[in-house]
């Protein structure tokens, strides 16, 4: 540990590339720490029976909070580096987690929810640009894709240690869930300590030998002269370099040609993920089954856990094939398949439903109809499958890796922020919209979804199984509105062409030289 890190674990990309996805995994727990908790009795009475308006409020403090942590890190992850910044992160999640533990009134435990928000909105934007700058080109896509498959982990988790103190009588039946959730941020804060900081922020902080260093030990075994080694560091070297001289780290930055239009991809496909409703399904799942006719609280929680089982299920798929898929497909495809279950659901709900009471409120809801009830159900759960295998992990994926080192942080951060934003706008949105227009709440998103796929078809290109440095030469291509004219074989380089070497005799001096 002289290096400041395990020289063993950073061999191990895979080790290196998930264990920070526990930052991805503190958004799932605090996902299902409020929706297992929204039909409890003990925290409605404690907190005095918030209406769909107040509940959505509380719910939307914790995205409100992550939105200005993802801002943050357009400071912190260029001063403090993605390693610390990761450390703080998960500090802050620990004190969030006490105060909404001990709350009191829904004042204490909205300060604590803001404070967590912060911890995830830092997390959900540095990791992924951690695991995008450490990790081999040829996995990239894979290892990003463990941030959401650590957030739909974190749900699951959660719901169980939910579902489990239900059976407690009291206000511990949602405090013991609020206070465990601060064990993996301590895990997380103490473990990254062994794990080594990004080269490439090394190399533009002028720690060009740390830099080498670490690359060896991630993708050569320690051999500083591997060709793989050689060929990143060069590339990472000649891109910073290079954008030194384009000027200043400064927001304006996002601006300059062929920056800008990165920035719109990342926040437009933020605001998409969120857009598409799935964390709807997920926050207020108790609410979209209790308006498809599922009665009894224990049966309920049992029909959720069902759907975060699948939610688990279907990202692996996802993460195993993200690099051979390529993101386009699955961002394109992804939309019309969930755009299709929610038309199906609105539909269902529009047909069967009828206007009810449910815990003395009046309710949209499908009564006496076992066959409807089921069916909206298995509709749901199909959509959520579907997320999960498709725009889940490519929405983490894609902003991640395409834009340039000088900018990477601030336009990340932005990309994030917007997820964020949105998310808090539909968090506290959506518990009126279920109230007021009921069923056409499902063809709102589902609207929304036929939408982001016509924008993913004509302006996304493919960034599958390129080095970060490559995917400079996709963006230079242009095909702004004619994304699928970019071929798979842009920006492709080998050692030689690295260096600028073209003849045969260059490539065997330069090969004597590295021997």
């Amino acid at each position: 540990m002289g290096k400041g890190y395990s020289a063993r674990i950073a061999s191990n990309p895979y080790i290196v590339g998930t264990f920070a996805c526990i930052g991805g995994g503190l958004f799932g727990l605090d996902i299902s720490s409020m929706s297992a908790t929204l039909n409890n009795p003990a925290y409605v009475n404690t907190f005095n029976n918030p209406t769909s308006n107040a509940q959505g409020a509380i719910v939307a403090s914790m995205p409100a909070g992550s939105l200005i942590g993802a801002l943050s890190v357009t400071y912190l992850g260029d001063k403090l580096g993605r390693k610390k910044t990761i450390i703080f992160a998960a500090l802050f999640w620990v004190i969030g987690s006490i105060l909404q533990c001990a709350s009191v009134d829904r004042g204490m435990l909205v300060v604590g929810r803001i404070i967590s928000g912060f911890s995830v909105g830092i997390s959900s934007t540095v990791v992924p640009v951690y695991q995008s700058e450490i990790a081999a080109p040829e996995i990239r896509g894979r290892l990003v894709a463990f941030q959401q498959w650590s957030i739909t982990w974190g749900i699951l988790l959660q719901y169980f240690v939910q579902f489990g103190c239900s059976y407690i009588n009291g206000n511990a039946s949602f405090r013991i869930p609020w206070g465990l959730q601060m064990i993996p941020a301590i895990i997380l804060a103490i473990g990254m300590l062994a794990f080594p900081e990004s080269p490439r922020w090394l190399v533009d902080h002028g720690r060009e030998a740390e830099a080498l260093e670490i690359l060896a030990d991630l993708h050569g075994g320690g051999d500083q002269q591997d060709d793989l080694v050689v060929l990143e560091f060069e590339e990472i070297k000649s891109q910073v370099y290079f954008e030194r001289n384009e000027g200043a780290k400064a927001w304006s930055d996002l601006l300059k040609p062929g920056v800008s239009r990165r920035v719109v991809l990342g926040s437009s496909l933020q605001m998409w993920s969120q857009l598409t409703g799935m964390n709807v399904m997920m926050y207020y799942v108790v609410y979209v089954f209790e308006g498809a006719g599922l009665t009894g609280r224990r049966a309920n929680l049992i029909a959720d856990s069902v759907q975060y089982v699948l939610n688990v299920t279907f990202t692996v798929p996802a993460i195993i094939y993200i690099d051979r898929w390529g993101r386009r497909p699955m961002l394109i495809y992804g939309c019309l398949i969930m755009g299709f279950w929610l038309y199906l659901v609105g539909g269902l709900q529009a047909r069967f439903g009828q206007w009810g009471t449910i815990d003395n409120t009046a309710t949209w809801v499908v009564v006496n109809n076992p066959a409807a009830t089921k069916a909206i159900i298995v509709c749901s759960y199909f959509f959520v499958s579907s997320f999960a295998i498709t725009m889940g992990p490519a929405s983490w994926t894609y902003p991640a890796e395409i834009f340039p080192m000088r900018v990477r942080a601030k336009a990340v951060s932005l990309s994030t922020a917007t997820n964020w934003l949105f998310n808090f706008a539909l968090a506290w949105a959506a518990p009126p919209m279920l109230a007021h227009i009921q069923w056409k709440t499902y063809f709102v998103f589902g609207t929304f979804n036929f939408a982001a796929c016509i924008h993913f078809f004509f302006c996304f290109p493919e960034t599958a199984q390129r080095s970060l440095e490559e995917i400079e030469d996709v963006f230079a291509q242009g095909h702004e509105y004619s994304a699928w004219a970019v071929s798979r074989s842009v920006g492709k380089k080998d050692l030689a062409g690295t260096h600028g070497i073209s003849s045969f005799s260059e490539k065997q001096e330069l090969a004597k030289r590295l021997d």
